[in-house]
């Protein structure tokens, strides 16, 4: 059978990638300006990190009259949103909104990175942005995170692929000896982006099949497909989970999520390493995938927010 270069091989609600590695962004989300979030009274700005890159990152900065007083310095979450790689930004309205509800019910100076995309910027540029950002954010150059954050309390959240991309910047930490390497206390992962070429118990081979599929299209230079330890952290070969630099944990699945099964084995294999930290999990009941972007209301998002990130990050 003949093959078309203009064949569909990935259709979405969100994107559409064809044979031929050209890829046509669906939803083109608005940009919701920095500033003062009535709705939450946190306050946010841009930064621009690299201008030669483009990377920069917005801050959130809750209202202090919230969360103690103002001399008392605020923990600080490095968050990476989701979207596969290809899609989404940290100052559309969806992640604007949802970043801002975190600063404000966490009590935390939050840090939203705008990293580069594929497939303009294949992967690794995405995870040399969370890298980047993540360094930056340690060294407290801003002077909101001078005078506000506490670059002891370093956290690190990210849904989907932004979840994957917290799991990839404790593996760099884990790889360094520096002393000076930024401390993680804690990391929170929503329904994480992993896959691999054999399937986990409870895994959609169909929806495997589809989610390997864009990875490789984000990654085009990966040798082992699904299996690329970036995206299977449980692959032959891939650093040991034991290893990763952090002191807490909390990995948060739906339960109708279609990453569920991939998310379940992670965290199983995490609490089952000779890792030191402790692992927490939080599975929604009857949720799928990223609900608490579209539904920020509901009572299990209202949970998964204050039952699990705000109980994490303070640490009960």
């Amino acid at each position: 059978m003949e093959i078309h270069a203009d064949e569909v091989v990935i259709d979405c609600d969100a994107f559409r990638i064809y044979r031929s590695g050209k890829m046509d962004r669906l939803r083109n989300p608005a940009r919701v300006p920095a500033g003062l979030d009535p709705a939450t009274g946190v306050t946010s700005k841009d930064v621009v990190l690299d201008a030669s890159t483009g990377l920069s990152v917005r801050l959130f900065l809750p209202s202090r009259g919230a969360h103690g007083s103002s001399s008392e310095k605020l923990p600080i979450l490095v968050f990476f949103h989701g979207g596969a790689f290809l899609i989404e930004s940290a100052v559309s309205a969806v992640y604007h909104g949802y970043v801002a509800s975190l600063a404000a019910a966490a009590g935390v100076l939050a840090v939203s990175v705008e990293y580069r995309l594929a497939p303009e910027h294949p992967v690794p540029a995405a995870y040399d942005d969370a890298w980047a950002a993540v360094q930056w954010t340690a060294s407290a150059r801003d002077e909101w995170i001078a005078e506000h954050g506490d670059v002891a309390r370093l956290f690190l959240a990210g849904d989907s692929a932004g979840g994957n991309m917290v799991h990839n910047v404790l593996v760099k930490l884990a790889s360094l000896s520096h002393p000076a390497a930024p401390r993680i206390e804690g990391a929170i992962l929503l329904h994480p982006w992993f896959g691999g070429n054999t399937l986990v118990e409870g895994e959609d081979a169909a929806k495997a099949k589809e989610m390997a599929t864009v990875w490789e299209f984000a990654c085009p230079g990966t040798a082992d497909g699904a299996d690329d330890p970036r995206f299977n952290p449980m692959a032959p070969g891939a650093p040991g989970l034991e290893s990763l630099r952090c002191e807490r944990m909390l990995v948060c699945a739906g339960e109708k999520d279609w990453a569920a099964a991939r998310d379940r084995a992670y965290y199983a294999a995490l609490a089952a390493s000779a890792w030191p930290g402790s692992t927490a999990w939080l599975e929604s009941e009857g949720e799928g995938h990223v609900f608490f972007l579209d539904k920020p209301g509901c009572t299990n998002a209202r949970e998964l927010m204050m039952d699990g990130i705000v109980t994490f990050v303070h640490g009960s």
